[in-house]
């Protein structure tokens, strides 16, 4: 979790200053109420995520929620994910500074506005998924706000609530050292240090912070919960089970992130994850492997910069290591030293470089427990990462670590191998995620929450054997597209991911741009490169979001500037430079024509994203807005209000027989006619189903990804601009396997088994085929 909230822009215009007022009134017309009956253990088959706000100027609580009822419905998901619910810090944007678990969120609109919101989301068919935070609790100015802390602060260990917070209490002295008062050395949230980290492997600590919201389960309120960052608690596997014993039969999701071939330990409690994982395999099958060299070789001659993105990682995560999450990795050195008993100087070089070699954010390492082999491996990899950064003499050093971490050797010690699975998580988060993200950006539409920069495209049969595992293993895990920690809205990343079939195009362009004007470039290279892709990738731009991101871009780099060292200086150079580029005419014009060169493209991948997505294994989950186009960035411009009366009028034309006429009435027409599919019949896409990809055969076969869930066949086009290049289909075919078919986004017939893929895709990229004898 990071404090993004997303929200989805108007691309055609900049947004308007205040929530739109139609964003919460009610329109039955679209309406579909729902038979009320209790299906609280039914499948879900999917969700629409709400980010709740309690602040004045963009107030979103319950009674807004509720009343999207009847639009939500409509489009047809089962689930109304909600970010959390308990009472937060004073002004939180996000609701993940949790101060009391006693109580709903007054600003929200308390108990009296949830039980409201409940009910009339029951009565129109939908379900509640709520995001639970159990790994840390704010520290706000008034510490009275957070009664188990101030009790803490006036007792220190004595007290009964001593035992809630993770607290190093001897680097304290015996107190609690508050932000502003010196180093931290109570577990933080990633390193920040208003967050303080709770204890839930206490079992009395797990029964009071969740008690009002499994109260909430047992009410018939809430239907599902949605951890937040599990790799944060000493015990997530117990926690899971803890949880799943008190709410039993509730879906149950966690936000992880998996690396490269890492799996979710299979003996977790939970349906599955939140979907970054599919995030990345879904994008991954729109890019063209082909412009993986010559976008490499322009980024390298540009920016001076590695090729490889492991360089660039090794150094964001000993930045981090060795600054923002110092406290957390001088806290374990405490242990490892303790453990040992005797002073050997390579220790701390090499623990820090297993903790930066890490591959995976946790190894699942459970005290007093053989290491599982997922785990040996991880560490085995990891060693032998770091041994390269090692002079020989410290690999016994090394060894002593590792050896400590999966808890095998001689020497054994429980909490050394719990904190240095605490510390792994945060690690690769602010290192990976929030600095090398922001310093190595080949082609930005990679670099993604739970992506991989270095893995540049997914081939069908990568694909299609990861939806087969998940189909096997984790039938209803989560998919997405969007959240609220994504760093570009997924159509942003369309755009961009259409540069992988025009390199030479795009280095053309970019060099014109880059030597449009006499003034020189005060950005770092890579800066800049990123300045000219979220131009394209977002345009348009006003200067206000412009300038908003490029702060933050600069600031979690960490090379110039940064959040704790800023550099006045260079931050005003960098921006009055964009400010220049947003106001040279010649300029705008020749990047204005360039950015309708790909919108056709960009078309294409939009509406196949969405529909994979959509009808692929897992339950999908819409962000909130992101059913039509919308080229949010990362915060503060993905908070912006959703306009939902402008939303219900484009459902309503749609559902009244009139033809889509902009990329905006066919996302929503392709995302509300998957959902009302996968709704009414989740038999073919819900436990139990299969994944089967679905053969192409011709000259342009590998343009098309297809797969049949049930009855049901997706087609979607990748690569547009190579298809076009070879003149079209010309003679391709779908093997559907059946006679009759069809497509429930155009209302066209098909008769199979080999359809040509010129007709299918006739009025769009994409089809959702069904038999003829089925109504939709």
């Amino acid at each position: 979790m990071n404090d993004d909230m997303q929200a989805e822009p108007a691309p055609e215009e900049p947004p308007p200053a205040d929530p739109p007022k139609e964003a919460v009134s009610e329109d039955h017309s679209t309406e579909e109420t729902l038979p009320a009956e209790d299906e609280s253990t039914a499948p879900p088959t999917g969700t629409y995520r709400l980010q709740l706000r309690g602040t004045p100027e963009e107030h979103f609580g319950f009674a807004e929620a509720a009343a999207l009822a009847p639009y939500l419905a409509s489009l047809g998901v089962s689930h109304v994910y909600l970010s959390p619910v308990l009472q937060a810090a004073p002004g939180s944007t996000h609701g993940y500074d949790v101060v009391d678990h006693s109580r709903l969120s007054d600003e929200l609109g308390g108990s009296e506005a949830f039980g409201a919101m409940a009910t009339r989301f029951r009565a129109h068919g939908l379900r509640v998924l709520v995001d639970v935070v159990p790994n840390h609790m704010a520290i706000p100015e008034r510490h009275d706000l957070n009664l188990p802390l101030a009790a803490v602060l006036a007792d220190g260990r004595g007290s009964p609530f001593a035992k809630w917070f993770d607290i190093d209490w001897d680097a304290g002295g015996g107190r609690v050292v508050l932000p502003g008062e010196g180093e931290p050395n109570y577990r933080r949230f990633f390193d920040i240090s208003g967050l303080i980290g709770l204890r839930q492997e206490d079992p009395e600590v797990f029964e009071r912070t969740h008690a009002l919201l499994l109260g909430l389960v047992g009410q018939g309120m809430v239907d599902g919960l949605r951890v937040d960052h599990p790799d944060g608690l000493a015990d997530p596997r117990g926690y899971l089970r803890r949880l799943a014993e008190a709410a039993p039969d509730r879906w149950l999701l966690v936000e992880k992130i998996t690396e490269g071939e890492e799996r979710l330990p299979p003996d977790w409690s939970c349906a599955g994850t939140t979907g970054y994982d599919a995030l990345g395999m879904i994008g991954g099958l729109f890019v063209d492997p082909a412009g993986e060299k010559p976008l490499t070789d322009y980024y390298v001659s540009l920016t001076g910069n590695p090729a490889e993105f492991e360089q660039a990682e090794h150094a964001a995560r000993l930045h981090a290591a060795t600054h923002g999450l110092k406290p957390e990795v001088d806290r374990l050195l405490r242990v490892l030293k303790r453990v040992v008993g005797e002073s050997r100087p390579g220790l701390e070089r090499a623990l820090v470089e297993l903790l930066v070699a890490m591959p995976v954010y946790r190894a699942y390492v459970v005290p007093g427990e053989d290491a599982p082999q997922q785990a040996v491996d991880v560490l085995n990899e990891a060693a032998g990462r770091a041994r390269t950064y090692l002079p020989e003499e410290l690999h016994g050093d090394l060894e002593t670590v590792v050896d400590l971490a999966l808890g095998s050797g001689e020497r054994t010690d429980a909490e050394f191998i719990v904190r240095f699975q605490q510390t792994t998580a945060p690690l690769a988060a602010k290192g990976v995620e929030d600095t090398a993200f922001y310093r190595w950006n080949r082609l930005a539409a990679l670099n993604e929450v739970g992506g991989a920069p270095g893995r540049f495209s997914v081939s069908p049969e990568d694909f299609h054997a990861y939806c087969i595992r998940l189909a096997r293993d984790w039938p209803l895990t989560m998919t997405t597209l969007s959240t609220h920690d994504t760093k570009r809205e997924e159509d942003v990343r369309a755009w961009l991911s259409v540069l992988a079939e025009l390199p030479g195009d795009w280095a053309e362009a970019v060099e014109r741009w880059r030597n449009w004007g006499s003034a020189t470039a005060p950005l770092e290279p890579d800066l800049e490169y990123l300045l000219w892709q979220t131009l394209v990738g977002a345009w348009p731009l006003t200067i206000g979001r412009l300038e908003e991101f490029l702060i933050k871009a600069m600031r979690e780099a960490k090379t110039h500037t940064s959040w704790v060292e800023q550099d006045p200086a260079y931050e005003e150079a960098v921006l009055a430079y964009a400010r220049g580029v947003l106001s040279d005419p010649d300029l705008i014009t020749d990047l204005t024509s360039f950015v309708r060169k790909l919108a056709r493209y960009a078309r294409v991948n939009t509406l196949g994203q969405k529909l994979v997505q959509l009808a692929m294994p897992g339950v999908p989950d819409v962000y909130q807005g992101c059913e039509l186009t919308g080229l949010a960035l990362v915060d503060p411009d993905n908070r912006r209000p959703v306009d939902y009366g402008r939303r219900r009028e484009h459902l309503l034309r749609l559902d009244t027989g009139r033809q889509p006429k902009e990329v905006d009435d066919e996302k929503l027409l392709v995302t509300s006619r998957v959902l009302r599919l996968r709704r009414s019949h989740p038999e073919w896409f819900g436990p139990g189903s299969r994944h089967e990809p679905v053969a192409a055969r011709g000259p342009a076969a590998e343009h098309v990804v297809g797969f049949a869930r049930g009855e049901a066949v997706a087609l979607a086009t990748r690569l547009p601009v190579g298809l076009e290049r070879r003149g079209g289909w010309g003679g391709t075919r779908v093997d559907v396997r059946r006679q009759g078919w069809r497509d429930v986004l155009t209302g066209c017939t098909h008769m199979g088994p080999f359809l040509d893929a010129s007709r299918v895709f006739e009025h769009l990229p994409v089809a959702l085929l069904v038999p003829r004898v089925i109504d939709r």
